[in-house]
């Protein structure tokens, strides 16, 4: 096994923590000569695991936000020759010819340095500009979008995307405060939100009233539904026959179109509505996970972002 100096590991896994690491690494297998794609670098954790479980695996890996690119530099120069980080969203793998793989992980949902980024606007843990770009070179920021959304894309957003039951009042509280200045940074907003809460529900929970609609609006800024609805075929796509797809997602909208597209690929019913005859399935996979694998109780302790994260695996046929 590799070891990677115990400098760089640090700088590295400063603020990230893998999760469901020993899952995935089980799952993928990584061997000697093996070549796999990380298409959510972020921290740079499992990719970092892939390289050093074994001598000459190569890594080739995805994150479209610009501040991944110096930890991708540090990753290069502590597996020099076996890692490649390319400044490009996964849903664009299917633009571009990397070659096939011997396995493939997605970690969705915002890593834990976009949110611990005060100024990235992902949190209202401190007062920042509201942009929640994972990608701050392309799209409008948070604040933009809200000012512009028709009512429909908000309905979308609060009550779809962020499944806040309140999502009638949080969206009238959206429209009616468009030019007023209070869309525009994460202190004012998170206020707004609450406020649009009624009290008796604001004090049953532990969670801050603005969560849910937070990340229905991270969800609907950075399309991050429709990027996977395009990324994961192109990720089987480009497995080795035998290659193994690894996706963990953190929300219920993604946890089911990934339940959904799997259930395609290895010829089973993709839901209670689908009758199609057996006959007419084509089995191009076989499911490594029945149910969802989720962190236990250690690893949610240790890490409570993990407390979500639901983690599904398949082998290409």
């Amino acid at each position: 096994m590799l070891t990677v100096p115990t400098d760089r590991c640090q700088a590295m896994n400063l603020g990230h923590q893998p999760v469901l690491l020993h899952e995935v690494l089980e799952f993928l297998a990584p061997r000697a000569g093996g070549r796999y794609l990380d298409c959510t670098f972020g921290g740079g954790g499992h990719s970092r695991a892939i390289l050093a479980a074994a001598g000459d695996t190569q890594v080739v890996a995805l994150d479209r936000d610009p501040a991944a690119a110096a930890r991708g530099t540090l990753m290069d120069e502590a597996f020099t020759g076996r890692f490649a980080l390319i400044g490009r969203n996964f849903d664009q793998l299917g633009e571009f010819d990397l070659g096939s793989f011997d396995g493939v992980i997605f970690d969705l949902g915002v890593s834990s340095y976009q949110f611990d980024d005060v100024s990235r606007g992902f949190s209202f843990r401190e007062d920042a500009p509201a942009d929640m770009r994972m990608d701050p070179r392309s799209g409008v920021p948070a604040a933009q979008w809200l000012e512009t959304a028709t009512t429909e894309m908000l309905v979308r957003a609060i009550r779809d995307f962020g499944e806040e039951k309140h999502w009638r009042r949080v969206v009238r509280a959206l429209e009616a405060a468009r030019g007023k200045d209070l869309l525009g940074r994460t202190g004012s907003l998170a206020t707004l939100i609450a406020e649009a809460i009624p009290a008796r529900d604001r004090r049953a929970t532990k969670l801050h009233p603005a969560t849910l609609s937070f990340q229905g609006l991270r969800i609907a800024v950075n399309d991050e539904l429709g990027a996977l609805e395009r990324g994961l075929p192109a990720a089987f796509e480009q497995l080795h026959q035998g290659g193994v797809l690894c996706v963990i997602s953190f929300h219920s909208l993604e946890d089911r179109m990934v339940k959904q597209r799997f259930r395609r690929w290895c010829g089973q019913p993709e839901s209670a509505d689908d009758a199609m005859p057996q006959q007419f399935r084509t089995r191009l996979a076989e499911p490594l996970t029945r149910r969802p694998v989720i962190p236990g109780q250690a690893e949610i302790a240790a890490n409570p972002r993990s407390r979500s994260a639901k983690l599904r695996a398949l082998r290409k046929l």
